[in-house]
């Protein structure tokens, strides 16, 4: 199939929320903080302008809890008494005239009394620095397998090593807004760019005290989020739905790029310890692991983006000892959130580059010391969850050793170096891994939901609350339920994500929806045909011709096929103790990069990438490659030039023009491989690719530059400034 809204969003056709038709209208905008922690003494409205053609709501005007409904309720909607971050939401002002708007906001002084901030995750806060518990940890979580100390203290090899990995922008391709109105029954409504619409619907619920008919959350066409659109949503929505009950009238926020990058959520910066206990030959024998995030001023989703961390921190490797201890961590910079990888990328860095660290300290190749410790099938991960899924992670790194030619590169590399005064190239690897769905007991707690409607027509509509935003949800649902039932693929709609019209099926993250809701589209078809009574084997004719039937003796009724989330009987996990399947299955990767690095610039080319996963059935070829090949660029990003630059808890380069991401220029092939094992519990036999490939390219790349250079690189991004500091030593022709 081709992806369903290919052609209208090429041909500019596709309405964004800002490019939807209304009128009469307010826009609304956010008057913030701008220190990042201090008590709020009040508002001052300068009184050249006036005021009263304009709505503005404070942290008075919500009526039911004034706090944003996540994990765990501490971030207010508006503040009130304190700010924690600069750039805070204090109040909202509206006008029909969004340049007058603009000029209002400006003439709104916040008057804050400054209280002495942090911004070290690592550093122990002082008592007047104390914002949260006793501490201003925000999670604490440990994995412990077998006797760490005693194999630490009878080894004779034991490598350290600390890692840095820095908060990466987002840059979603449409930045947020939301579109809020009181429709004409007094239910507040709500239509925007999001990941999760039941999420913000229970933001709504909480922020007014209203139960669910009160409330209504509808996705727009939306222009990408990478995870950025799973948890901010939640704030921009009920700050427009505030204007909007208070004015009467409809409202719409949309953040421009610079106040999007300022304000919003960005990956989690970590620091993560390793101390690794190997023998002689190279076989891990204890892995202690520290990982300490940075949280940003409020909980947000930082215990489990910390729970996937550190349940991905020991790698895909097998070890009888293992110790993984992780906190995240209060700061006075702007929380820290969702992203795509949820914690994984940061551990799998610091993982990568470890082995590559510990190899040659032991002078051993880095693929040989992999394939002496990749899992086995029957043999356990940290958690002690038993291997069991029919991949092959030793077949699947022997494939991209194949297809980036390994041998023949290294001999051409050391002959090139040796040749070339200022240019320097080598390969990096890496092997990771990835859970697929929600952690543990997340599935079960979620309980997902999805229908499946049979039209009169005769055509098939497929309900759930699971959003298409770019990665082609609409695409994959279409495909499996028409291959279910026999159906071409224009006899199925997709429904869009509507609260008042879709069942739960559980937010659009943590690479579900193909694996997790995918099942449940397959469930609900199966249900269906039951209730018009036609076998699995019948075909799409027929199952069209009873459809239509039905309808004809049951007037005015729905025909449905519905489904719930069933957990495979062979998931076990104990939540207090960490112990145990933690997820249902893992996705696989296998990633080779091959660099050049200029000794006159220390600027690195990326001149070829391998990679190679296991996602399971691969549904959609050229859906998965772009899933992958999006995921390597934006690695590639983080890697080497992402750099958010922070000043008293800011980003300072919040804009296009000095936040620098990849372009098609420093984009090298990406060559794209699947070695597929099907998944009995995905839709049709797929697991989880969304996440995936974010986690191999920055380990890979700075693996390769090790390699070409000899240099050490543990921080990323590895910028030119920064790589050329770790340069011990130049060629008298390449200095700078």
């Amino acid at each position: 199939m081709h992806r369903l809204e290919g052609i209208a969003k090429l041909t500019g056709r596709e309405q964004y929320v800002d490019d939807l038709p209304i009128t009469d209208f307010l826009w609304g905008m956010t008057v913030r903080s701008d220190v990042p922690r201090g008590n709020i003494r009040g508002l001052r409205f300068d009184a050249a302008i006036d005021w009263s053609g304009f709505t503005i709501v404070t942290h008075d005007d919500i009526p039911g809890g004034n706090q944003v409904y996540l994990l765990e309720k501490d971030q207010p909607i508006l503040a009130s008494d304190e700010t924690r971050h600069i750039h805070e939401a204090i109040a909202l002002i509206a006008h029909p005239s969004r340049s007058v708007l603009r000029r209002a906001v400006k003439a709104i002084t916040v008057d804050i009394d400054p209280l002495p901030p942090i911004f070290d995750p690592v550093a122990a806060p002082n008592a007047n620095q104390i914002q949260y518990g006793s501490d201003n940890i925000f999670k604490h979580l440990t994995i412990n397998k077998g006797n760490v100390e005693a194999a630490l203290a009878a080894a004779l090899i034991v490598v350290e090593g600390e890692y840095h990995t820095g908060a990466q922008e987002h840059v979603y391709i449409e930045p947020n807004g939301m579109i809020a109105w009181v429709d004409e029954h007094g239910v507040i409504t709500v239509q925007g760019s999001l990941q999760c619409p039941y999420y913000v619907l229970n933001a709504l619920k909480h922020a007014f005290g209203r139960d669910e008919t009160g409330v209504r959350v509808i996705q727009t066409a939306t222009g990408g989020g990478f995870g950025g659109k799973e948890d901010y949503p939640s704030i921009i929505a009920v700050h427009a739905a505030l204007l909007a009950v208070k004015s009467g009238r409809k409202v719409k926020i949309i953040y421009d790029r610079t106040e999007d990058m300022a304000a919003t959520t960005k990956r989690h910066p970590a620091v993560i310890r390793h101390r690794t206990a190997v023998s002689q030959d190279g076989v891990l024998v204890a892995q202690d692991i520290e990982v300490i995030l940075d949280g940003g001023a409020y909980v947000t989703l930082s215990p489990v983006v910390l729970s996937r961390g550190i349940i991905h921190a020991a790698g895909p490797y097998f070890c009888e000892n293992v110790r993984i201890r992780g906190r995240a961590v209060l700061t006075n910079c702007i929380p820290h959130g969702a992203f795509r990888g949820f914690g994984a990328p940061q551990t799998h860095f610091a993982n990568e580059r470890h082995m590559d660290r510990i190899a040659a300290r032991l002078g051993l190749d880095p693929i040989d010391l992999r394939k002496r410790n990749l899992l086995r099938k029957g043999q356990t991960t940290s958690t002690g969850q038993i291997i069991r899924d029919g991949a092959d992670r030793i077949e699947l790194l022997d494939k991209a050793v194949s297809l980036a030619d390994v041998a023949g590169k290294r001999r051409s590399h050391k002959q090139f170096n040796s040749q070339h005064p200022y240019l320097r190239r080598g390969l990096g690897v890496a092997t990771f891994h990835h859970g697929a769905g929600f952690t543990g007991g997340g599935e079960v707690y979620l309980a997902s939901k999805l229908s499946i409607a049979g039209l009169p027509d005769g055509r098939v509509e497929v309900r759930s609350a699971s959003t298409e935003m770019g990665q082609g949800t609409n695409t994959i649902f279409t495909t499996l339920a028409a291959n279910r039932l026999g159906l071409d693929p224009q006899d199925i709609v997709v429904a869009t994500p509507d609260t008042a019209n879709v069942p739960n099926s559980g937010p659009t993250v943590a690479s579900r929806t193909a694996m997790v809701v995918g099942h449940l589209i397959e469930r609900a078809c199966d249900d269906l045909r039951s209730n018009i009574g036609v076998l699995l084997s019948t075909r799409g004719d027929a199952v069209r011709e009873a459809i239509r039937n039905w309808h004809k003796g049951h007037k005015g009724e729905e025909l449905l096929g519905r489904a719930t989330y069933e957990k495979p009987d062979f998931v076990q996990w104990d939540d207090k103790t960490y112990q145990g399947d933690a997820y249902a299955t893992f996705s696989w990767g296998a990633y080779i990069a091959e660099v050049e690095v200029d000794l006159r610039t220390f600027g690195v080319r990326i001149m070829d990438f391998v990679a190679v996963q296991d996602i399971g059935v691969v549904l959609n070829n050229t859906l998965a490659t772009g899933q992958v090949q999006g995921g390597v660029v934006q690695g590639i990003g983080w890697a080497l030039m992402e750099e958010c630059i922070w000043k008293d808890g800011a980003m300072r380069n919040n804009s296009l023009t000095n936040y620098i991401i990849p372009t098609s220029d420093d984009v090298p092939p990406i060559r794209v491989a699947f070695m597929p094992s099907a998944y009995q519990y995905g839709g049709g036999g797929a697991k989880g690719v969304g996440e995936l490939p974010m986690d191999g390219p920055a380990p890979a790349i700075l693996n390769a530059i090790a390699a070409a250079t000899g240099a050490d690189p543990m921080t990323i991004p590895l910028t030119p400034e920064r790589l050329m500091r770790l340069m011990p030593s130049l060629p008298e022709h390449a200095t700078p």
